[in-house]
């Protein structure tokens, strides 16, 4: 019964998956934009793979069923504008600008898409802001372990690049896997999810398989990997750093995809 429901839901897994992966790198541009030495060339590509994943989740947007009619059309729209925001970065970082209102307000359309989405799907108030909270945190990390396994390999291309930009990312992603582990303790033991068992009664239910799954293939074992990441990206051993990188983009979007079955097939935050 679980991987049937986790299976009805695939259109809600899917936006999940896109909408993180475009809104999650996208916000690791405007930080490599804005604060490191990355390159032009790889926050460029790095800015047109974010705009492709959110032209590719405002497609999957209009297969989803309708749930909420009033948060409908200000969620497709903004993920429209958001790709296109995403898209005009690319062509103002090929032009060497550093605009700070176009960052602003292209993370800023982002986030009001994951709101939306929240809003649509939560329930209640309080239900759509833990909703929010735990969209955020997906796309974090998983738009955030792609644009550091991207970097990762731009070092091999390029490899007088400096290490900090690459340290500094998965600095970043290791406080993000750690925060999901964190949130994942915290909505167990309260039941804060809408199937509302707490007291971590749910590790012992229908779906501890998938709990289960969810805590060690795609927190636990990301934890570890990007603690090794940035060892390895510290001593400049870079080849080892993206090996890593890619793993960790595996493990994370599995874990990605178990959140967002274990959501709307059973109403458990994990």
């Amino acid at each position: 019964m679980p991987a049937e429901r986790i299976a009805e839901n695939l259109a809600f897994i899917n936006w999940t998956i896109l909408s993180g992966l475009a809104i999650g790198s996208y916000g690791a541009v405007v930080l490599g934009w804005l604060r490191t030495t990355a390159t032009r060339g790889y926050l460029g590509f790095v800015s047109f793979t974010a705009a492709v994943f959110g032209y590719l989740a405002w497609l999957s947007d209009g297969a989803l069923p309708i749930s909420d009619g009033a948060w409908e059309r200000p969620r497709s729209v903004a993920l429209g504008l958001f790709a296109g925001l995403a898209f005009v970065t690319v062509i103002a970082i090929a032009r060497g600008a550093r605009s700070r209102p176009l960052a602003a307000a292209g993370l800023g359309v982002g986030l009001f898409a994951l709101l939306a989405a929240a809003a649509s799907w939560g329930g209640s108030n309080l239900g759509s802001a833990l909703l929010f909270v735990q969209l955020v945190v997906l796309a974090a990390a998983t738009g955030g372990v792609w644009a550091a396994m991207i970097l990762g390999h731009w070092y091999l291309v390029t490899p007088k690049l400096p290490e900090a930009p690459l340290v500094l990312f998965a600095r970043l992603l290791l406080g993000v896997v750690g925060l999901q582990v964190f949130l994942f303790v915290a909505w167990l033991a309260t039941g804060a999810g809408p199937s509302g068992r707490a007291g971590f009664a749910e590790l012992t239910g229908p779906w501890a398989l998938f709990l289960w799954l969810r805590l060690v293939v795609g927190l636990l074992f990301p934890l570890i990997v990007s603690w090794a990441a940035i060892q390895t990206a510290r001593t400049r051993s870079m080849e080892s750093a993206t090996g890593l990188l890619y793993i960790n983009v595996g493990s994370i979007a599995a874990g990605t995809i178990l959140a967002a079955g274990l959501y709307f097939g059973a109403g458990i935050l994990a």
